[in-house]
């Protein structure tokens, strides 16, 4: 799999802790123009800039233009691919947890 499609998985982009917050920023906002989010963490515009686009990629985060600003939503929809991936898991170690639970309690 080349770096481009990379990009695109929203696992991927969603395994950076930087990404993960500007995700909870949009997610706590209608919209935010870049600056905005930029203030919120050490680094430049650029390096926000870059993480932005990694999210677009992946379709979680949407972007305009308002004037020579660009404001920044998010999209949550991909998220549902990670929702349905984790609720498996978590069925299954409820199920091991209610059988170990059976176990010991017949003992």
């Amino acid at each position: 799999m080349n770096e481009k499609n990379q990009e695109r998985d929203v696992y991927v982009a969603i395994a950076d802790p930087t990404r993960r917050k500007l995700l909870r920023l949009l997610a706590d906002a209608k919209e935010l123009p870049l600056h905005e989010l930029t203030a919120q963490f050490q680094m430049g515009r650029t390096a926000v800039s870059k993480h932005l686009a990694i999210l677009k990629e992946a379709g979680l985060v949407a972007d305009r233009k308002v004037g020579r600003e660009t404001r920044y939503r998010l999209n949550a929809a991909p998220l549902q691919e990670i929702k349905d991936w984790v609720s498996f898991y978590e069925k299954f170690w409820n199920e091991k947890v209610a059988l170990l639970k059976n176990l010991l309690s017949e003992e």
